[in-house]
């Protein structure tokens, strides 16, 4: 599928949809874009299952849009778990919208309910929103989702693990039966194919990679250390790589701290989580993506909405609470093709976590150490992997540091 004479043309694109995507520069499309997109313009419903940083964007996207300017009665809708996703979302949209004139709207927390409301007065023809605030509209009865005929769940399985099952249910209950549904995710999680098999019609599965399987050209590295010595670590490893860098805490207070402790340091950083208003957090992800924060110090909630090329470097200062969430965290390096390194910090008594996750992406994490750091160890369980293998930056032993 990276067969370099591939391109847009044969998929079933509409010229003026082809003259978008050509003046936005893609030539090639991605192994999702290539299986998915003639599914959805078929109108058919789909379950793509593809790693962060594949472009499943564009792979309902396309789709979505030339089948509501090609005459198709109605509107769209997306679903998607997070405020960050949701934005990132409508602004690959509206690169192909934009030359139909179809409006979009963005329907998340955080942002004013009033000025969603007049957005909707304008009759967009998709919606682009977070359950709950979806919900929050549809209770108030300021949106109805009746002529709804083309519906998408990405990162659906984020969604099921931040509890808005009962939410999706409810919305999907409003929407017509008489509809395209398409399901996206970089995991399927049992949860997900009970749902598709309630809402989905003879879905066709469009799986470019096996459930869980992280980043192609990401390299992996483990560090055993002790909790009290993580910062010190943390400030041996800015010293050694010179590109942005994004680092994941576990919880808000700890995102806060690291981030305190990292101007402390004299490093560009800053923090984005859930308690930060949506402007807080556009200026925190504006500021990363323009250079003006080094590192960017997120949650897991901002996982799946952080859409930048080019960060060198990942860094679990905590293992993340679900194995899967390792995937996407690593998901935004490395991403459109280019290479990345992923570092996860853990103490002597998280070798089942570190366990989990190796079973889930079927490699070993190569275990290094750094000089100035005192050693840690701890004996790993035994993981049994398929011939696949992830690679590392070194053909062996430990990587040094100088």
């Amino acid at each position: 599928m990276n067969d370099s004479t591939l391109n847009f043309y044969g998929l079933g694109i509409a010229p003026q949809v082809l003259d978008s995507i050509a003046k936005l520069g893609f030539k090639t499309p991605t192994p999702i874009q290539h299986k998915a997109i003639p599914i959805g313009l078929e109108g058919k419903d789909m379950i793509g299952i593809a790693q962060t940083g594949t472009g499943k964007t564009m792979a309902f996207a396309i789709p979505m849009i030339q089948r509501l300017a090609s005459g198709l009665k109605g509107r769209g809708l997306i679903l998607v778990p997070t405020r960050e996703l949701a934005l990132q979302v409508e602004s690959s949209l509206l690169k192909i919208a934009q030359a139909f004139g179809i409006r979009t709207v963005v329907l998340i927390g955080g942002d004013s309910m009033e000025r969603q409301v007049r957005s909707l007065a304008r009759n967009p023809r998709v919606l682009i929103a977070t359950p709950g605030r979806l919900n929050d509209l549809m209770q108030q009865r300021k949106v109805n989702l009746h002529d709804v005929r083309v519906l998408v769940l990405d990162e659906a399985d984020r969604m099921l693990d931040m509890g808005f099952a009962p939410q999706i249910d409810q919305i999907l209950k409003t929407i017509p039966k008489d509809r395209q549904t398409m399901f996206f995710s970089a995991t399927m999680a049992p949860e997900i194919v009970k749902m598709t098999s309630k809402y989905l019609k003879l879905p066709t599965q469009v799986e470019v990679v096996p459930p869980g399987t992280a980043a192609e050209r990401v390299t992996h590295e483990l560090f055993i250390v002790s909790r009290d010595r993580k910062k010190d670590l943390l400030q041996k490893l800015l010293a050694q790589y010179r590109g942005s860098v994004l680092l994941f805490c576990r919880t808000k207070i700890g995102a806060f701290k690291v981030a305190r402790a990292l101007r402390g340091m004299n490093h560009n950083a800053v923090d984005i989580h859930s308690d930060k208003t949506l402007a807080q957090r556009r200026k925190a992800l504006d500021g990363f993506k323009s250079g003006l924060y080094r590192v960017l110090v997120a949650t897991d909630i901002a996982a799946r909405g952080i859409d930048v090329v080019g960060i060198e470097l990942v860094i679990n200062y905590d293992l993340p609470d679900e194995a899967e969430n390792y995937v996407h965290r690593i998901g935004r390096t490395g991403r459109a093709g280019l290479p990345g390194h992923a570092i996860s910090f853990a103490a002597p008594d998280e070798k089942h976590d570190i366990a989990n996750i190796e079973k889930l992406i079927k490699t070993a994490l190569q275990v290094s150490q750094h000089p100035d750091i005192p050693a840690e160890t701890f004996s790993k369980p035994s993981v049994v992997f398929s011939s696949r293998r992830f690679g590392g930056r070194r053909s062996g032993g430990k990587r040094r540091y100088s």
